[in-house]
């Protein structure tokens, strides 16, 4: 047994100063504060602060990897996001013709099957399309932006072979909510997002069976005094929202709209996170990276972002001003919960995965564990 100890634990009860964690193979067998129990091993976190590992719901590469380019590059992009703290990650994959997607969708069963490891976890495939609103793109090429079709979807979810966890539509296109109804049957989470619908027609969507709104705020119709449009629907609907917390695509005071149980942090990272300015692809698509923004050459829209989870905790806790457990729960317990994997992993809790990050006094990575093996 390993335990953890001298450490600030951020758990779904409060935090523990200082408090330890007992580690028996892959699970967190205890926590508490006081005397640590008898141990094999016993490392001293001397105050660091000890958080669940953070889970992605949306992210599309990093350290100069494309999801989208190969198998190879995706799994090197999910290790460098592990480096960051992020311990299973949801693979986003963009609008493309439906056989690549299918082809992307066999890269990601491939890696799901691998399980667990040092570099991370790929939990499965987020599809950021291709149903989507023609006049919601965003940064996505709407040449390959399809009608909502029930047997495009069936190939797609078959292509998958059972890793398709999450899919993002707009529900206002004719069709879009009967194939809402169609992905929550099917087990998948279906988020609303890339939309142009009233506020009516989202909460036609979240009654319909989604319950995620995809980057809230960003490629969707702004709220309006008397078109409140999807954000409002999404929070009187109960949904969760994603965040993508980077400064540039939500102003701070928007965040402190969201209630902490209804906000998951996400990164909408592409290639270029942790490369520094200058030029990329995303989709096929020019990119340039001025400042740390990614943006479309020609256009100018937010192309994807240069985050990683690390960084929107910190700025979720220096910028926003949440305390640091609800900062906790969105980057892991909220994104647990939209799986239906909380049971598994999200928490500090006894009987869950050792999946843990070490942050030091200004929040930044200094340790990562992936089912209690240190794999930074």
């Amino acid at each position: 047994m390993t335990v953890l100890t001298g450490a600030r634990v951020v758990t779904p009860d409060g935090i523990l100063r200082p408090g330890w964690v007992a580690i028996s193979g892959r699970t967190i067998s205890a926590v508490g504060t006081g005397p640590p129990p008898t141990a094999d091993t016993r490392t001293d976190l001397a105050g660091a602060w000890l958080l669940p590992g953070f889970i992605d719901l949306h992210v599309h590469g990093g350290g100069g990897h494309d999801f989208g380019a190969s198998p190879q590059a995706m799994a090197a992009g999910v290790a460098y996001h592990c480096r960051h703290g992020t311990t299973r990650s949801l693979v986003s994959l963009i609008t493309a013709p439906v056989g690549r997607l299918r082809e992307r969708l066999g890269w990601v069963a491939g890696l799901a099957a691998r399980g667990a490891g040092p570099d991370g976890h790929v939990l499965g495939a987020h599809l950021e399309g291709p149903f989507l609103a023609p006049t919601r793109c965003g940064a996505q090429d709407p040449r390959h932006v399809l009608a909502p079709d029930p047997a495009v979807w069936d190939r797609l979810l078959a292509a998958g072979a059972g890793t398709v966890r999450m899919v993002t539509l707009a529900p206002e296109v004719p069709g879009g909510l009967d194939l809402v109804s169609r992905i929550a049957t099917s087990g998948v989470v279906a988020a609303v997002g890339h939309t142009d619908a009233t506020y009516q027609q989202a909460l036609a969507a979240f009654a319909r069976g989604a319950t995620v709104l995809t980057h809230a705020f960003n490629a969707m119709r702004p709220p309006h005094h008397r078109e409140p449009g999807p954000v409002p629907a999404a929070l009187d609907a109960g949904a969760v929202c994603e965040i993508i917390n980077d400064g540039a695509h939500v102003h701070p005071a928007m965040v402190r709209l969201v209630p902490h149980r209804q906000l998951a942090l996400v990164t909408d990272a592409i290639e270029a996170a942790g490369r520094g300015d200058g030029s990329f692809r995303l989709g096929g698509q020019e990119v340039r990276v001025v400042g740390g923004q990614a943006r479309l050459v020609d256009g100018g829209a937010l192309a994807g972002s240069t985050l990683t989870m690390d960084r929107a905790v910190r700025r979720a806790v220096r910028e926003v001003g949440m305390p640091i457990g609800a900062a906790s729960m969105a980057a892991s317990g909220t994104p647990a919960r939209v799986l239906g994997i909380a049971d598994r992993c999200g928490a500090i809790a006894p009987g869950l995965d050792a999946d843990l990050v070490v942050l030091d006094p200004d929040l930044r990575v200094t340790r990562v564990m992936v089912q209690g093996v240190w794999a930074r």
